[in-house]
C-alpha cells in the first residue's frame, strides 16, 4: 500500500467513526432517555408516598429517589456509558452523586415548600431539571469515567 493509499484509508476509518461532539450528543441523549425514565420512576413513587400514603415530603423523597436512582444506574451502565467492570464502586459512585440530587431538592423543599408555601408537588417537578444537569456532569467526570 502506497501513502497515498494509507492516508486515504485512515481518513476513511476516521470518517467512519463519529466525531467526538456527535459521540457526546448521542450519549447525552440516551442518558436524557434514560434519566427521563427514572423522574417518570421518581415521580410516580413520590406522587403515591406522599399523595395516597401520606408520608412526609422529605421521607417520599429519598426514597422515590432512590429508586430512580437504582433504575438508572442498570440502565446508564448498559445503554449509555457500556460499563459492566466495578460495578460496585460504580454504583457507589452513581449513588453519592444520586445524593447531590436529594440535597439539592431538600434545599428546595425547605425554601419553596416550608419557606413559601409552594406545592411539593411542583417544586419536586420543578427540581428535575437542575439535578439532571448536575448529575449528568457528575456521572460522566466520576461514576463512569
Amino acid at each position: 500500500m502506497t501513502a497515498t493509499e494509507a492516508s486515504r484509508a485512515a481518513g476513511t476509518a476516521a470518517a467512519d467513526r463519529p466525531s467526538g461532539r456527535r459521540a457526546d450528543l448521542r450519549q447525552l441523549i440516551r442518558y436524557g432517555l434514560v434519566g427521563g425514565s427514572g423522574v417518570l420512576l421518581d415521580m410516580a413513587s413520590f406522587l403515591l408516598l406522599y399523595n395516597v400514603l401520606g408520608l412526609n415530603e422529605q421521607v417520599a423523597n429519598v426514597i422515590s429517589t432512590s429508586l430512580g436512582i437504582t433504575n438508572n444506574f442498570v440502565l446508564n451502565a448498559l445503554f449509555t456509558f457500556d460499563k459492566r467492570d466495578r460495578l460496585l464502586v460504580r454504583f457507589l459512585r452513581f449513588y453519592a452523586v444520586g445524593l447531590t440530587g436529594i440535597v439539592l431538592t431538600y434545599v428546595l423543599f425547605r425554601i419553596f415548600s416550608d419557606g413559601l408555601g409552594a406545592d411539593p408537588n411542583l417544586v419536586k417537578a420543578g427540581s428535575l431539571p437542575l439535578v439532571l444537569a448536575v448529575q449528568f456532569v457528575l456521572n460522566r467526570k466520576w461514576s463512569f469515567a
